[in-house]
């Protein structure tokens, strides 16, 4: 099992500056589980719930998904790329996240996590069918790893545009004028979640679905108390994968904070932002490069309040690269772009928020005063 030992006071280990100015000490967490369950091949699908899949419908289109299946319950959004879905929106009373879907690289992976787990196998309610196992994390969160029958066909792709740099001249005769038009979404990049069980969850990621991290990130004056975030990627050997296909931090509420979808490029984030504003959408923070996975990335809010990005030119990571480490801060989470939001970190003083914060601070989990004071100011700096 994964281990978030106490930090020892040693040496950086060499880290080459891939991703952050250094790498873990001597007795930290090694970001990666020794013999986990099963190893994921990537993100499926995210699953929600909503009382208007008109509404939900209408927002698809306008943020670049397009539609891989539409029932009276049930609406499938996919990307232009082959394979899964990206999400499915269940009709239900409220607006809620239901969990993400894993894919599975062989169907004989699922009833291998079935056996492990004491899990049953389930046939797949995913466009063209499959199989899947339903477990749930150590936040309470429904968890499914999938494999999908017969992959969805490639559609038509939003074509980058041809560029001109310095004396490397390719567009010559020709006028740049991107279609103000939706991003076209070629697949779902990764989902970002909140634990107030942070080391628990971090270890059940990497131990059940054989996860990997890819960046820590600590609290000023508390990395002996361990990471409080964590970029996670898939294994795939020497295949080079997503910087990370699953985030997550530590915090008072537990779930979805957001997704990211990947467009073409800069242009492609642009246009497509400058679309949804003409049409009333809410941006939350953009356009900017991160720099942790260093994607260009542009945040949106839905018509339910929740946080989609669209993102581009993102790190790509084989798994000999080992976990960087980096202090966790505001200002830390972009290298150029506008200041970040208090809507995107969360931190707008409302009642609700108030009473998650007092109920996680009275409940059994990591998140205590120390570390409660640590996030506020980390997230202020």
């Amino acid at each position: 099992m994964s281990e978030t030992p106490v930090n020892k006071a040693g040496p950086p280990t060499a880290h080459q500056d891939l991703h952050s100015e250094q790498g873990a000490l001597r007795g930290e967490h090694p970001g990666r589980a020794r013999n986990p369950a099963t190893k994921v091949a990537d993100l499926a699908w995210l699953e929600f719930e909503k009382p208007d899949l008109d509404r939900a419908e209408v927002f698809a289109h306008d943020f670049g998904f397009a539609i891989a299946a539409r029932t009276e319950r049930e609406l499938w959004l996919r990307g232009t790329f082959a394979g899964s879905p990206c999400m499915v929106i269940r009709r239900g009373r409220a607006s809620r996240f239901l969990g993400p879907a894993f894919r599975a690289a062989e169907r004989a992976d699922v009833h291998r996590l079935a056996r492990t787990t004491g899990s049953t196998v389930k046939d797949a309610d995913v466009p063209g069918g499959g199989q899947s196992v339903s477990l749930l994390d150590p936040s309470g969160l429904p968890v499914r790893v999938v494999h999908c029958a017969e992959p969805l066909p490639a559609l038509p792709e939003q074509r980058p545009l041809t560029l001109n740099f310095g004396t490397d001249r390719r567009r010559t005769n020709a006028t740049q004028r991107p279609l103000r038009e939706p991003s076209r979404i070629q697949r779902l990049g990764h989902v970002v979640l909140e634990t107030p069980v942070f080391a628990r969850t971090l270890d059940w990621y990497l131990d059940t679905l054989g996860l990997i991290v890819s960046d820590f990130l600590f609290l000023d004056g508390q990395r002996d108390r361990g990471p409080t975030m964590a970029f996670i990627r898939c294994d795939q050997g020497s295949t080079a994968v997503d910087h990370h296909t699953l985030a997550m931090h530590l915090g008072p509420g537990a779930g979805y904070v957001h997704s990211a979808y990947q467009v073409t490029d800069l242009d492609a984030i642009a246009a497509g932002g400058e679309y949804l504003a003409e049409r009333g959408y809410r941006r939350s923070w953009g356009i900017g490069r991160h720099i942790q996975g260093s994607q260009l990335f542009d945040y949106w809010r839905d018509p339910d309040r929740f946080m989609l990005e669209h993102f581009a030119d993102g790190d790509l990571f084989s798994c000999d690269v080992e976990a960087g480490w980096a202090p966790m801060s505001g200002s830390g989470l972009a290298q150029w772009g506008p200041s970040v939001t208090r809507d995107f970190l969360g931190t707008s003083p409302s009642p609700a928020k108030l009473r998650e914060v007092l109920k996680a601070l009275r409940g059994d989990n990591e998140l205590d005063p120390a570390r409660l004071l640590g996030l506020m100011k980390a997230m202020s700096s």
